[in-house]
Formats: C-alpha cells, sequence, structure tokens
C-alpha cells in the first residue's frame, strides 16, 4: 500500500501522524511510505530521519494527498485538505465528527472511507487509540489549570498546593475515565485538594481504593455539583460518551455560583465541550473570560508537547496501520471488530449511529 503522511496544519498541532520507527515497520513489509517535508520536525524528527528509514519526501500536502492510498494523521482534516481526499482514499486519524457537522458533511461528499482513532473501541469498552492522548491531555488539564489559576493569567491568583499555613486550591474534576483520573492524580501530587465525579458507583469505588488520601470521589449529579462549585477553585471537564456529543454539566446560568478568576478547563471541546459556555480555542489565545470565570477550551492539548504526544499516540496507532496496509481496510476492520467501530464515514455513508443521530442524518450499517 501506499501511504502518505502529512504535515499538521490546524493552529499549533505540532504533532505528526508516524514516527520514523513506524515509517521503518511499513518499509520492511513492503509498503512505500510518502512524508511530507517537516512534518515531523516539530516533534523531534527530522527528515534525514525519514529518509534513512526508506520514506520518500515530498514538498507539499497537495503532492502527500495525491500519491497516497491511505493518509495518517493526528487532528482531522481542515477546510483546505477537504477537496485533497479522494474517493476511496483511507484517511485514518481523530476526526470527533460529532462536534463538526461541516466536516462530516465534507467527508461525505469526499467519498473517503473516515476511520476515527477514538471509536476503535475493544470488547472491554477500552478506547486503544484514545488512551495515549486522553493520558497526556489529563495530565495537561492540571498544568493548564494551575498556571491559569496566577492572577496575572485572570486567575484567582491561587497556588494549587498551597503552602504552610495556607489552603490548597480546590480541584473538581468532572469524569472518572482516563482523562479524569490523570487529572486528579497531578492535581493530588500539586497538593490540591481534589474531588472527581462519575456516574459509575464501580469506578468511583475503584478510584477511592487508588487515589491519593487528598482525592475524594463523588457522585455525579446536577444538585452535587452545584453545591460544590462556590467553594471550587479549578474544573476539569473530561466527560465522554464515545463518538457522540458530550454533555453540558455546567450551564451558563451555574457560572453565576462560582467565584471570580475560578478556571473551567474543557478537555470534551474535541466533542462539543461539557460546559455550555465552551467553544474551541487555540494554543495562540488558548483562554476567554464569561462572566468573570477563565474557560481553556483548547482542542489540541496534546499538541503543546509533540515530542510526548507522538510518540504515545503512534505506539498505540502503529499495530492498527500495519493491519491496514497489509489487509486493506475492509479485511482488516472484519478481523478486528474494534477497528471495525472506528469506521464512521464510508464513501459517503454515514456508519457511526452515534454521529448519524447527531445530525439527523441516514445511518448504514456496513457490511464487510
Amino acid at each position: 500500500m501506499i501511504i502518505g503522511v502529512p504535515k499538521e496544519i490546524k493552529n499549533n498541532e505540532n504533532r505528526v501522524g508516524m514516527t520514523p520507527a513506524g515509517v521503518a515497520e511499513l518499509v520492511k513489509q513492503g509498503h512505500t511510505v510518502y512524508v511530507q517535508a517537516s512534518a515531523g520536525a516539530n516533534s523531534g524528527f527530522a527528515d534525514e530521519e525519514y529518509t534513512a528509514v526508506g520514506a520518500k519526501m515530498l514538498p507539499t500536502i497537495e503532492a502527500t494527498y495525491a500519491a497516497a492510498e491511505m493518509i495518517v494523521k493526528v487532528k482531522e482534516p481542515i477546510a483546505p485538505e477537504y477537496k485533497l481526499i479522494k474517493k476511496g482514499q483511507v484517511v485514518f486519524t481523530y476526526f470527533h465528527f460529532a462536534a463538526d457537522k461541516i466536516l462530516t458533511e465534507a467527508m461525505i461528499e469526499s467519498g473517503g472511507i473516515c476511520i476515527a482513532y477514538e471509536t476503535v473501541e475493544k470488547e472491554d469498552r477500552s478506547l486503544p487509540l484514545l488512551t495515549p492522548m486522553s493520558e497526556v491531555a489529563g495530565r495537561m488539564a492540571t498544568q493548564v489549570g494551575a498556571r491559569f489559576l496566577e492572577k496575572p493569567q485572570g486567575g484567582k491568583g491561587k497556588l494549587m498546593g498551597g503552602v504552610t499555613g495556607v489552603r490548597p486550591a480546590r480541584v473538581l474534576v468532572l469524569g472518572g475515565g482516563i482523562v479524569g483520573t490523570n487529572a486528579a492524580q497531578i492535581a493530588a501530587g500539586m497538593g490540591a485538594e481534589v474531588l472527581i465525579t462519575d456516574i459509575n458507583l464501580s469506578r468511583l469505588r475503584y478510584l477511592s481504593e487508588v487515589m491519593p488520601k487528598n482525592v475524594k470521589t463523588l457522585y455525579s449529579s446536577l444538585h452535587n455539583i452545584k453545591m460544590e462549585l462556590p467553594n471550587i477553585d479549578l474544573v476539569i471537564g473530561s466527560v465522554l460518551i464515545p463518538g457522540d456529543k458530550a454533555p453540558h454539566l455546567i450551564t451558563k446560568e451555574m457560572l453565576k455560583m462560582m467565584k471570580p478568576g475560578t478556571v473551567l478547563v474543557d478537555v470534551a471541546i474535541d466533542q462539543g465541550g461539557c460546559f455550555e459556555t465552551s467553544h474551541p480555542t487555540t494554543h495562540s489565545k488558548p483562554t476567554y473570560v464569561v462572566d468573570g470565570i477563565v474557560h481553556y477550551a483548547v482542542a489540541n492539548i496534546p499538541g503543546a508537547v509533540p515530542f510526548t504526544s507522538t510518540m504515545a499516540l503512534t505506539n498505540a496507532t502503529l499495530p492498527y496501520t500495519v493491519a491496514l496496509a497489509n489487509k486493506g481496510w475492509r479485511k482488516a476492520c472484519k478481523d478486528d471488530p474494534a477497528l471495525a467501530l472506528g469506521l464512521n464515514v464510508v464513501e459517503g455513508q454515514v456508519t457511526y449511529k452515534a454521529v448519524a443521530d447527531v445530525f439527523g442524518l441516514k445511518y448504514e450499517p456496513i457490511e464487510l
């Protein structure tokens, strides 16, 4: 198979879809890999590292898409890329369709085969291609929350861990999944008072057993969240419904319950956000203020640490990329039900029910 690795063009997206090690594996198995010039530079991988393992370099994004049967990247295609995707071309990346109707319509029109990292799902409900970036995003959510609590950044002027005789910051983590667990661990390590919520009592029981003593669990309900908001300094939103839009757990009206300078970090923004007042921001302008509350809603948080993120992501995606290249998308998906769940849009048809339902589109289950 001919595989293309384009340079990411989303604002401040520094990751790359494949490392030189991944290219080496595909070349060893007889595939051709085209990499756009400087695609890996911001992740710490020079062009020479790719050519040394057998990649062929192309000068432009247009040439990379034109040459490839399968595109492997990190973030969803943005407007300049829509017309570059060919009928029957496989695009393997994060899509987050449920949060973007224009993207969904563009991919339907393209006739491409869109396999979304975030909906590849194993029998145990785990999301193997979302997990590594969820780990990064969760840990970073606490880092950026700590930063924006500083007064020059618009926050309350609180130090996460406090100091002797001064109480630490209070952190509310909404969602006890991979993102929430990692966010809570880092906040606890910084010395904050941490409250983590979920609707799954078994998960809360597990978290109460494994988390440090400064992390407490709370059943997630509107009443319980409202009771905590007046005393919270940082809220990290990490709720996920695979493939679907995130629910709004904090409404605009509820902002009035928080003190000015409270920080909201919306890690669910890729799926529409779990705060009603969230809208996507970028690393170049990461925050805005609504009713005195600082909102951080960067849609590609892991892009700020591209070396770590690229290594973690490609460790997870490479086995699936190899399977797609070796077998073709149809047989690879037939052989692996987890990968088959990644099929969101196939040759003009919406094949993932949650995406179809969000936009009122016809759902077409795929026959493999």
